[in-house]
């Protein structure tokens, strides 16, 4: 069964809805038989693959697109050898009856070797009259200057919930999916932007609940509900530690929930709450440290009871400033 990504996948470039200003300069480019190599990066789910496979299948169609193009993801090895073996025949070898020129998509370009990056610069180089590059990445810092500079860069950045909306409502129409407005609203809040993490999101709830509603789209994909944490707030700073220690234990037991979420979103309710600057800073700090220290694998008891520990100083604090 084909997930609802691959089948709403766009196929051509006037489907892809957002980074207009982007789709011009490329679709100018390819007009004009200019096509330079290409660096796409920015944040997952943003549409980098789909332009670029939107741009082949608009250069070659869909006949010639497999002999004429070479795709390679970060799941196949893509160390110097790959470089030197694969990519380097394919970049190298002239197209006789063809005219125009080869495609090399690298996709999750960062994920390559420092060695492999370096072997690329000169084949990039060597091989422009017949093969354009295109280096697809969520981190640019990951790739080394010198591939950065041989290419033409374009951000993708997060899409907004305008461009998002539109293209979620069609796929409901087409699915015919029960999905009411908060439930809309869940889902373009816990995408962040990220259109496969949405559509993803919208099809695991439906499969899951057959109706997507907010609280079905928090509980499966095990986010925090908004009341939840209200509730683990309140008991940080109005029980005693033991109270409010056994109460959120046994709401993360009970909603399966993660500390590294929960800390997530009371950090946006600290921002909503009306806290004292001094006491604003204190508790930001505190969890900054937890959620350092939660990355860095530490166990979730102890950090609960720091994350406690500095809302009840918090409130010590509020308590002296009155």
């Amino acid at each position: 069964m084909m997930t609802v990504v691959e089948k709403y996948r766009p196929r051509v470039l006037d489907e892809l809805i957002s980074h207009k200003d982007i789709l011009t300069t490329i679709q100018k480019f390819i007009s004009e038989d200019r096509l330079p190599h290409l660096l796409f990066y920015g944040p997952p789910g943003t549409g980098k693959t789909s332009t670029i496979l939107a741009c082949a299948r608009q250069l070659y169609g869909e006949k010639e697109a497999a002999s004429m193009v070479l795709e390679l993801n970060a799941s196949d090895d893509r160390g110097i050898d790959v470089v030197r073996g694969p990519i380097l025949s394919f970049a190298s070898t002239r197209t006789i009856f063809k005219k125009g020129y080869k495609l090399v998509i690298l996709d999750e370009a960062d994920a390559m070797t420092q060695d492999a990056q370096n072997a690329l610069r000169r084949v990039m180089e060597k091989f422009t009259e017949n093969t354009r590059f295109c280096l697809i990445c969520n981190y640019l810092s990951r790739i080394i200057p010198a591939l950065q500079s041989r290419c033409t860069r374009f951000r993708f950045g997060p899409l907004s919930s305008d461009l998002m909306v539109p293209r979620l409502l069609h796929v409901i129409a087409e699915e015919q999916v029960d999905v009411t407005d908060d439930g809309m609203n869940a889902l373009v809040t816990l995408s962040n932007g990220d259109m496969r993490r949405a559509l993803n999101m919208l099809q695991s709830t439906n499969m899951a609940y057959g109706r997507v509603t907010e609280h079905n789209v928090y509980t499966c994909t095990g986010q925090p509900l908004k009341s939840d944490i209200a509730n683990i707030v309140d008991w940080m700073l109005n029980s005693d530690f033991s109270g409010a220690y056994r109460q959120i234990m046994e709401l993360k037991t009970l909603k399966g929930l993660a500390l590294q979420d929960i800390l997530t979103e009371v950090h946006t309710f600290v921002h909503r709450v009306d806290f004292p600057m001094s006491v604003r800073i204190h508790l930001l700090t505190k969890m900054a440290e937890v959620e350092y220290r939660l990355a860095s694998g530490t166990n979730e008891k102890i950090q609960l009871s720091s994350l406690i520990a500095a809302f009840q100083v918090a409130r010590d604090m509020v308590a002296a400033e009155a």
